[in-house]
């Protein structure tokens, strides 16, 4: 039993999912080559816009032909620029297993009001991905970055699709291996694995996806900061940095050094091995404990970005009641910041462990962890 506070404590206590914390070299010196005050026209700001696409391409070994492209609104204005512009050809399927994928349902079924089949799972578990009509199009998450359950592998995806694969990464790029082959729209930001600035996504295009783009015209009207092609022909610019609106160039200076703190830890292969590594730390801590407990039920699916957490001892009164009292304990220690579960999730926490976080925080919070679920059973026990 932990009776007193632990004597380590994390460096940086910045353990929130999103924005997440910044690469461990990162100053704000890192920042001072950005042209400020000038048009990301200018020659400057196309070739720091354009070394962003092809940093992104060669970290994560995007193939040559697909497109990439800088877009407005974070992940969110990429997946909806997909949504709007390639859904409607055909059937699609939409699947779900945690917030952000509901709500890719709500506006494609209720918005859009397309035809389409619905796939949901609860908190913790994932639909089975072999279930699914590949004809249609697809639209799903890879890794629930509210429900801490991630696609295992793609291997159940055909290459021979009829439909299009329309996949959320925001939380899985620069952490997990994406098959690129199986993937023909994938989207993220730069605030989650690269701790980068937000209010800029990513779209990647795979040549079925652009094929879909130059031959067919939703019904509906689509708002300019949506549009992807003029006269029936991609706009090749949004690809080679010349974005649809004003980007921060401040932003953009803060994703470059980004993209080379990952190349100085191993490039993808040691993004992804430090992100294991820390969920690899709360997994263990967990097999240790019988209060505590991964969100995921299936140990395959577990996510190593986002990892979630439920508190599984039976003294425990009121769930949710108990679970901000020990987040809040905790930020007031000044040891973990921001990592009480997504308002829509079951009670319980989520603990990022992107590339980012050092393995040593994670090591160094955990034991106060402990030490803040007992003083909050003790503390619930006393108000009894």
């Amino acid at each position: 039993m932990v009776t007193n506070t632990p004597a380590a404590r994390p460096a940086n206590p910045r353990f929130s999912s999103g924005p997440c914390a910044k690469p461990p070299t990162w100053t704000l010196d890192a920042l001072k080559d950005a042209p400020l005050g000038r048009s990301h026209r200018a020659a400057i700001g196309k070739d720091k816009l354009k070394a962003a696409i092809e940093g992104t391409r060669e970290i994560l070994g995007i193939p040559a032909d697909y497109k990439i492209g800088i877009v407005p609104a974070s992940d969110t204005g990429a997946v909806e620029m997909a949504l709007w512009s390639l859904l409607g050809e055909r059937k699609a399927t939409m699947i779900a297993w945690e917030s952000f994928g509901s709500g890719w349902v709500t506006d494609v079924v209720k918005q859009l009001k397309i035809d389409a089949e619905v796939k949901t799972a609860d908190y913790g578990q994932i639909v089975d991905m072999a279930s699914v009509d590949y004809d249609t199009d697809v639209v799903f998450t890879w890794n629930g970055t509210t429900s801490g359950v991630r696609v295992a592998n793609g291997g159940v995806i055909p290459a021979d699709r009829a439909g299009l694969t329309i996949c959320d990464a925001t939380s899985a790029a620069f952490a997990m291996d994406l098959p690129w082959d199986k993937l023909d729209v994938t989207t993220f930001s730069w605030q989650k694995v690269m701790g980068g600035e937000a209010a800029h996504g990513m779209l990647i295009l795979s040549p079925r996806a652009v094929e879909r783009l130059e031959s067919y015209t939703p019904a509906w009207p689509l708002p300019k900061i949506f549009r992807l092609t003029k006269g029936g022909k991609l706009i090749d610019g949004i690809f080679t940095g010349a974005t649809i609106n004003t980007p921060s160039m401040l932003c953009v200076e803060d994703y470059l050094f980004a993209l080379d703190w990952a190349r100085e830890v191993g490039g993808l292969e040691g993004l992804i091995a430090r992100s294991s590594a820390n969920a690899q730390a709360v997994w263990d801590f967990c097999d240790r404990n019988d209060w505590i407990a991964n969100l995921a039920e299936d140990d395959a699916t577990r996510s190593n970005t986002s990892v979630c957490l439920k508190f599984t001892d039976d003294r425990i009164v009121d769930g949710a009641v108990f679970a901000k009292a020990v987040a809040k304990r905790l930020e007031a220690e000044g040891i973990a910041l921001d990592i009480g579960a997504y308002r829509d999730a079951p009670a319980g926490l989520r603990i990022w462990c992107g590339a980012t976080v050092e393995t040593s925080d994670i090591e160094a919070m955990l034991p106060w962890l402990e030490w803040a679920f007992e003083a909050e059973i003790a503390a619930q026990a006393k108000a009894a």
